[in-house]
């Protein structure tokens, strides 16, 4: 399997710069979290954080996906990865001057919200052209892979590297981003011409449309959004950190790289064994685990008992992500891609920063532990509604499209 994606030199191109973009970006969120929380020491500004990440988000995703499907996807990528390159360099000069507060840091968060949104529908269309539909599930757990080691090694990086202070944690961050667009302007142009149909408001509310016409995309994608929502207890890692297992910012880099070693043995696990049958169980499945497990971390004080639940959290999480990510690729036409994944990205990647919102709120109205725990049984109930309103996700036997 590893050899015959080795052959795609463009596919090694574009994991190699995604992967250095997600080690600059989990360095940068760090880094982020750990000063915010030190200048107000209030669960609600790392909330607050979550939100103007979602408004970004919220308000680009349409453009994103019109962008993604009109002009080079490539050329979009390296942009924004530039942008977040200045926007950490932006923090390393406040930091360094002395004038940045919690304002500066939600404005960050905002412009980095806006590259993500524009990045990650570009990339993810981009995807099954580099290396075919056929391909397509056992390369998604392959990048997955690959890309959660990056999110192994850039907390715990992150978390060392911020003994020596802030500024070399966002000039480490800034130089990453900048090699990830070097990277994504390696890889070569898309041949076949885009269609130039006219951005009207049903054109750019295509991809909400094709979505709620297939009930099995709309289950698997919202049953993820809900989830996510209500498991955050990742947003609230540098309370855990500080206040309740006494870990320091060298303990929040652990805690951060926890899921994703879970998530890594999970994605080798299934690029060798990649699901071919009962893949909707499957899924509800995974999302149960992952409700168990973040109680069994809301409860936690010992830090080796959390660190084993957040890579529990890691593994169900990314066995969600390869179903969910190969159904809405498989089951999508490539010109659709852009803005499938554009609302794709609305419904699963601003979950986890509005996630973070309600998390923070929560932990201040009820406590952090109660916030925690109480997101883990929603996510528990969420699966039981999800099971009896989408059947036909449940049932769904195979990733592939049923008239492939």
């Amino acid at each position: 399997m590893q050899t015959s994606l080795w052959r795609h030199a463009t596919f090694t191109r574009f994991w190699v710069g995604d992967i250095a973009s997600t080690l600059a970006n989990q360095m940068l969120v760090l880094a982020v979290g750990w000063q915010i929380y030190d200048i107000t020491n209030s669960a609600l500004s790392l909330g607050l954080v979550g939100l103007a990440h979602f408004g970004a988000q919220l308000l680009c995703t349409l453009p994103a996906g019109h962008v993604a499907d009109r002009y080079d996807r490539r050329n979009i990528a390296t942009l924004c990865q530039w942008l977040q390159c200045a926007v950490a360099l932006l923090l390393a000069a406040g930091n360094w001057a002395g004038w940045i507060n919690a304002n500066v840091i939600y404005a960050c968060a905002a412009l980095t919200g806006m590259a993500q949104t524009f990045q990650n529908p570009a990339l993810r269309s981009l995807l099954p052209s580099l290396v075919g539909l056929a391909l397509l599930p056992r390369c998604v757990a392959f990048h997955g892979a690959a890309k959660k080691a990056a999110i192994i090694i850039g907390p715990a990086l992150g978390g060392v590297v911020y003994w020596w202070g802030a500024n070399t944690v966002y000039f480490g961050a800034a130089l990453m981003f900048a090699l990830a667009g070097i990277i994504m302007l390696s890889i070569p142009r898309r041949a076949a011409p885009r269609a130039l149909e006219p951005a009207t408001l049903r054109y750019m509310l295509g991809g909400l449309h094709y979505i709620f016409g297939k009930p099995v995309l709309l289950g698997a994608i919202s049953l993820d959004l809900f989830a996510t929502l209500l498991g955050g207890a990742v947003a609230l890692l540098p309370i855990y950190a500080r206040d309740i297992l006494n870990a320091g910012p060298v303990g929040l880099g652990l805690l951060r790289s926890a899921p994703a070693v879970g998530a890594v043995l999970a994605s080798i696990f299934l690029v060798y064994a990649p699901l071919t049958r009962n893949v909707g169980k499957t899924l509800f499945i995974a999302v149960a685990v992952f409700g168990v497990s973040t109680v069994v971390f809301g409860l936690s004080t010992w830090l080796p008992l959390s660190l084993l639940a957040l890579a529990v959290m890691g593994m169900a999480d990314m066995v969600s992500v390869v179903i969910r990510t190969s159904l809405v690729q498989l089951e999508t036409p490539d010109e659709m891609r852009g803005w499938v994944l554009a609302v794709h990205s609305l419904f699963t990647g601003t979950a986890n920063h509005l996630g973070q919102f309600e998390s923070g709120i929560t932990a201040q109205w009820w406590g952090t532990v109660p916030a925690v725990v109480v997101g883990g049984i929603g996510t528990l109930a969420v699966a039981g509604l999800w099971l009896r309103w989408f059947p036909d996700l449940v049932k769904r036997q195979t990733l592939a499209p049923r008239n492939a």
